[in-house]
């Protein structure tokens, strides 16, 4: 029985023990399942707080990017404006804006003075001052009438060339060809200019687009409006100055091909020219080896090479003129009409072109001849150096006149031509006569023997001046086929004169024109030796007597005036 109820108690204990352990899992259970239950809700927080930190990076990042792209956008922008900033074509466009605006005003006011109705007389008036301002300032800014660029748009005006009629009109052509090669460029350079500019608007009109899409601000859709507008109109513009330079630019190529034509005709011209010239340069180089040949030596040649060369220059000159000039009869009227006031200002040079026509034509001086001019006092003697066409140049030389008159020698002298219709020319060497007459007087007393010292002097001439007075006859006897003359006495000559302080023998004879003071100087001392050797001949010259104390004594001394001889 106790084992019963032992056995009883023990599956009762183990009953309770059963359920108590049954109970304490459940209850562990439910503990497990409520830590299940937070982790859970914990890791579901903590995945919703990563999600939502996820969440708000990623839009961290768009509105990075999207500030990002917007600051890069304005960058762009900002850059175009840079670019644009100092363009004369949107300087241009505000103006053609400004034109817009004020036309619009104009219409308002203009509409507004119509309805005068309960307007008073100085409502009416200012409407009248704002319309005339108005007025004036559309006036000021005209050119951009219905251009967005003002003249811009259109290209510079090709000016009519006249055909080329001479060489300076090559050099003008050329100026002309390289003004219109300038015009093409700058108009080409516009194209360029508003193709440039449009694209940098097209740039930044998407640009903005962009912007706006990113950031849709009022102020961005009026800037995107503007664009738009200010896009078309360039383009407009763009197209409208492509076509005029495809055309103004073929229009002055034909005219560059024209005006070249002309200058190679003209060159042509001017080639056919230059060898006409040299064909008469070379005619001249043959009759000038030609005439030299005959006159050889002669001095006659010098004035025969002027004349050929100014034959030449004439014959040159008309070949230029008459090719040069279509109408010869309006040359002809010009000249007549400038004749009158070219003579009276250019008197003085055409009188000295007539007279190198008479000084060639009569041949009354040649280059080399030994003349003689005066005026003004002046007194030159010298030789012919040049005949120009204006002037004689003369070289003045040691002669008797520079000893009595100049004393001084060695200056080149310019005689304009005229100088022969107004003056006297004293030719010492004219038509081959290369001799002059010169004279040496020798005073003595009245008591010598003056027969005896004619003779003397006389065969003191003869024996010195022989030789020329030879040459002389000779050439005195060519002479005689051109003048007529009568006294050809060459022979030397003695003169016989009574003055007051005694008898002068005159002594006369034929001298190298050349080189007169030569033989003067040669004969004089021989003379006068040849007085003082005889006794019978006595030296006179001017006296005068002095008293010298009580002994009354006489000297005969020269006067205070006289030279010491």
């Amino acid at each position: 029985m106790k084992n019963i109820l032992v056995v009883l108690f023990i599956a009762i204990f183990c009953f309770g023990s059963l359920n108590a352990q049954e109970k304490n899992s459940n209850i562990v259970s439910n503990k497990l399942q409520d830590l299940v239950q937070i982790e859970k809700e914990k890791k579901a927080e903590q995945q919703a707080k990563l999600e939502e930190e996820e969440k708000k990076k990623i839009e961290d990042e768009k509105r990075a990017l999207l500030e990002a792209q917007i600051t890069e956008l304005k960058s762009k922008i900002s850059s175009i404006d840079e670019k644009v900033k100092d363009s004369i074509l949107l300087k241009r466009y505000s103006n053609y804006n400004a034109y817009i605006k004020i036309t619009e005003e104009l219409a308002e006011l203009k509409e507004s003075l119509k309805n005068t109705k309960n307007k008073n007389e100085e409502q009416l008036h200012n409407l009248t001052n704002k319309i005339r301002i108005k007025e004036n300032e559309l006036e000021l800014i005209s050119e951009y009438k219905g251009s967005p660029i003002g003249s811009l748009i259109n290209p510079p005006e090709i000016e009519n060339y006249e055909s080329i009629k001479n060489p300076f009109g090559i050099i003008n052509a050329f100026s002309y060809i390289k003004k219109l090669e300038t015009n093409k460029k700058e108009f080409v350079s516009v194209e360029k200019r508003i193709r440039e500019l449009t694209n940098l608007l097209e740039e930044k009109l998407y640009a903005y687009l962009e912007l706006y899409n990113l950031d849709p601000k009022t102020e961005y859709k009026d800037e995107i409006n503007f664009l738009d507008k200010e896009k078309k109109d360039f383009t407009m513009v763009l197209e409208i100055v492509s076509t005029t330079e495809e055309v103004y630019t073929r229009k002055i190529e034909q005219v560059i091909l024209e005006t070249k034509s002309q200058i190679s005709i003209q060159v042509e011209k001017i080639f056919n020219i230059a060898l006409i010239i040299v064909v008469f340069f070379i005619l001249t180089f043959l009759i000038k080896l030609g005439l030299k040949k005959y006159y050889s030596q002669n001095e006659n040649y010098y004035m025969t090479n002027k004349v050929i060369n100014f034959t030449l220059v004439f014959f040159v000159l008309i070949v230029v003129l008459f090719s040069y000039i279509d109408n010869v009869s309006y040359l002809v009227t010009i000249l007549g009409f400038a004749s009158a006031g070219i003579a009276i200002a250019l008197k003085d040079w055409f009188m000295s072109i007539f007279g190198w026509l008479v000084i060639v034509t009569s041949g009354s001086i040649h280059v080399g001849d030994r003349i003689k001019v005066t005026r003004d006092g002046q007194q030159v003697v010298g030789d012919v150096l040049d005949i120009s066409l204006f002037k004689i140049t003369i070289r003045e030389d040691i002669t008797l006149t520079s000893y009595m008159v100049n004393r001084r020698t060695g200056r080149i002298f310019f005689i304009p031509n005229n100088y022969i219709f107004s003056e006297m020319i004293a030719n010492y060497t004219h038509s081959g006569l290369r001799t002059v007459w010169d004279g040496i007087d020798i005073t003595i007393t009245f008591d010598s023997n003056y027969k005896k010292a004619q003779h003397i002097a006389k065969e003191i001439l003869k024996h010195y001046s022989k030789g020329y007075t030879d040459i002389t006859r000779k050439q005195l006897s060519k002479m005689r086929n051109k003048y007529q003359l009568r006294a050809t006495g060459v022979e030397p000559r003695v003169y016989t004169f009574v003055e007051p302080y005694g008898i002068v023998i005159s002594s006369w004879y034929l001298t190298n024109s050349y080189a007169a003071l030569v033989l003067r100087s040669t004969m004089s001392p021989e003379i006068l030796e040849a007085f003082m050797k005889e006794d019978d001949i006595t030296i006179a010259y001017p006296t005068q007597t002095i008293n010298v104390g009580d002994g009354a004594q006489n000297f005969r001394t020269p006067p205070a005036d006289l030279p010491e001889v």
